[in-house]
């Protein structure tokens, strides 16, 4: 049985409670604790495909960077935390994390994440907002948004919709966005030689 908490929920509370070998994910939202589902059908496969592909870049790249199973963002000066669906962390910044050990959580997202990935889902209002404002805010240097589904608004995707990538570069503090569609191949600055496609992409769902 899960144990209830008063709101709001703090970080270190929202850490502590975590269950382990839950069957869905949860998220900490302006401090209240929301369920998450687990990633499934084209959702999940397109994250896993991402974290394949960037594992080998890295690897390629001979970086001090890995891509873990799992991983909590703390947001919002510890209102929020985030499990996105896919993040590079810098190995050399884990010792300076205090609760990576036992709650794989990052706290000091400016230095210790390098890049950070979300499919998008129906709540896609997350992923462009809240997360968008809140991972730049955070200084991570690069945020994707994947919305194989052109689920996002036409503000961002066009009218009519259309799937597309989003590859957020943190200049000055601020995100500046490109998009990508298609046969275009992804510039990635923390990755300048990857070779990969949206479509490749899109279609590993």
């Amino acid at each position: 049985m899960i144990q209830a908490l008063k709101k709001p929920v703090s970080f270190d509370d929202f850490i502590a409670w975590y269950p382990e070998d839950a069957g869905v994910r949860y998220e900490l939202h302006r401090g209240v604790i929301v369920e998450m589902p687990k990633p499934r059908g084209k959702h999940s496969a397109i994250a896993g495909f991402l974290i394949g592909k960037l594992t080998v870049a890295i690897e390629v790249a001979q970086l001090p960077f890995f891509m873990p199973k799992e991983c909590i963002v703390k947001a919002d000066e510890g209102e929020s935390a985030y499990e996105p669906d896919g993040i590079i962390l810098d190995r050399n910044e884990l010792a300076n994390e205090p609760n990576w050990e036992k709650a794989s959580a990052i706290e000091n997202g400016g230095t210790t994440i390098k890049l950070i990935i979300e499919v998008v889902s129906t709540n896609w209002r997350d992923d462009y907002y809240v997360k968008f404002a809140a991972y730049e805010a955070l200084g991570i240097p690069e945020y994707w948004i994947v919305d194989y589904a052109a689920l996002g608004g036409r503000r961002f995707l066009g009218n009519p919709k259309q799937p597309t990538l989003l590859v957020c570069e943190l200049v000055d503090g601020e995100y500046q966005t490109t998009q990508f569609r298609g046969s275009d191949r992804i510039l990635s600055p923390t990755f300048p030689e990857l070779n990969l496609t949206v479509d490749q992409i899109f279609q590993a769902g």
